[in-house]
């Protein structure tokens, strides 16, 4: 992974756009459907909101050493999200402003030795503070894609997409069976296992059409007839990816 500084940048890039596209919003957008089911635009802004709430407490763990969970509880966070969900876009909008610039603060006052000090994630993984910098980068720019507002995983940084893809593929590799997988390729990027591939068997495309099919943000045969991926042998069947 790289550096919480580098990643910090992808963060403020996604904010960023994540503003854009939320400053552009009709008032009524905010209560259609996003491309996440059952969820409409309220639902995943809510849910960026105190996603970025739940790694302060992390960051917070991490700089003062008190234990301190991303929720509360096992039902925070639902219940924080559809109560969030309902509220007009201009509380949205600034809530999701608000809440990156706490997350951002927070980032900025760990020392060096803090980035280092364990902490939990949301799925009971222990995982340095250094790796809290890479769950928010990848909140922000995955909804963004899923908030439906005209940006697609085209619009991924490339080094972010590749990282991407590196962390999907790595987390799928210990869930699919033995014997299933693919190489998957992109050019400029070098190449990364996923499973157990059979000789031969490769995905190949640049990083955001492999991000998008791992993460299930675009349709397979779509990208294939667009050739922006390219399969040799016989295309893994993947597990849904969180």
């Amino acid at each position: 992974m790289s550096t919480p500084e580098r990643v910090l940048g992808w963060v403020e890039d996604g904010e960023r756009r994540l503003r854009q596209a939320v400053d552009a919003l009709p008032e009524d957008a905010v209560a259609e459907p996003s491309a996440l089911p059952g969820w409409t635009r309220g639902h995943l802004l809510s849910h960026l909101a105190r996603n970025a709430d739940a790694l302060v407490n992390l960051l917070t763990w991490a700089r003062t050493g008190i234990r301190t969970p991303m929720y509360t509880s096992p039902d925070q966070r639902v219940t924080d999200i559809e109560a969030g969900a309902v509220r007009p876009l201009a509380e949205q909008r600034a809530d999701v402003r608000e809440s990156a610039a706490r997350f951002r603060k927070a980032a900025d006052a760990l020392s060096a030795d803090a980035w280092s000090a364990p902490v939990v994630s949301a799925q009971g993984r222990e995982i340095p503070a250094s790796e809290v910098p890479w769950l928010r980068a990848r909140e922000v720019w995955i909804h963004l894609v899923d908030l439906r507002v005209g940006a697609g995983t085209d619009t991924l940084p490339p080094d972010f997409a590749w990282a991407l893809v590196r962390d999907v593929a790595g987390w799928m590799s210990a869930r699919v069976e033995p014997g299933i997988g693919a190489e998957l390729a992109a050019e400029g990027h070098g190449s990364v296992v996923l499973g157990t591939p059979a000789p031969g068997a490769t995905v190949t495309g640049p990083p955001y059409a492999l991000a998008a099919w791992l993460t299930g943000r675009g349709g397979t045969q779509e990208l294939r007839e667009r050739r922006e991926l390219r399969v040799t042998g016989e295309l893994p069947d993947i597990p849904r990816w969180l």
